[in-house]
């Protein structure tokens, strides 16, 4: 009978905590090769791969910008769509955020963004909600996204939502490498940085979005 590592434990024990590239300020547990982190997956509820597990481009410079333009999110209350290592809601945190809501719906992520709050010393409510099929919370000021735009699905439904939060004048902020379906129609650039992505060696270029009103 295979056995599932209790999530928290194996994520501290086996993901060493590194500065993520290209945003040092913050630490997260971050997979390695000698991570073996099939044994945390292979049995658990989790229901998709372990993206959480790994800085992503859209994430890395979405959270560049959030604590170089801090203004962008001090004193709101701030929702992180698909939040995984809540990399970018520990940015808001950091920026001075009023509150931030980690929605995620991967309990192994969810374990993750808990220990990686507790190592950047900042405070982050997380929730299990797939938020996507439903109007934003009410208590939403700002919405951030990083790196929802990989799957054709995900991209549509993730569409939906922010073009929902628009009708309400809920501004939202996207983190992106320009992947696919990415809808560049409905965006407005504000910055790029240099950063790789998930599974990648070589340095590409990461921007931020805003949602057009």
């Amino acid at each position: 009978m295979n056995h599932t590592p209790d999530p928290a434990a194996f994520i501290r024990a086996s993901l060493p905590a590194r500065p993520v590239p290209g945003v040092p300020e913050i630490v997260i547990h971050t997979a390695a090769p000698e991570s073996r982190l099939g044994r945390l997956v292979e049995n658990s509820l989790a229901c998709s791969p372990p993206y959480w597990a790994y800085p992503w481009a859209g994430g890395i410079a979405l959270a560049r910008f959030v604590l170089d333009v801090p203004e962008t999110v001090r004193g709101l209350r701030v929702l992180d769509i698909g939040s995984g290592s809540g990399l970018v809601a520990i940015a808001a945190a950091k920026a001075g955020a009023a509150t931030v809501l980690a929605a995620e719906i991967d309990p192994n992520g969810r374990a993750a963004q808990r220990l990686n709050a507790e190592l950047n010393g900042v405070a982050i409510d997380g929730t299990a909600a797939d938020l996507l099929d439903g109007p934003p919370p009410v208590d939403t000021d700002l919405v951030i996204a990083g790196d929802v735009f990989y799957a054709a699905d995900l991209a549509r439904r993730s569409a939906d939502f922010f073009e929902r939060c628009a009708e309400m004048g809920i501004p939202v902020l996207i983190g992106d490498p320009g992947r696919a379906f990415l809808p560049r129609e409905r965006l407005l650039a504000l910055a790029e940085y240099p950063v790789a992505d998930f599974g990648e060696d070589a340095v590409g270029r990461g921007f931020v979005y805003a949602w057009r009103i």
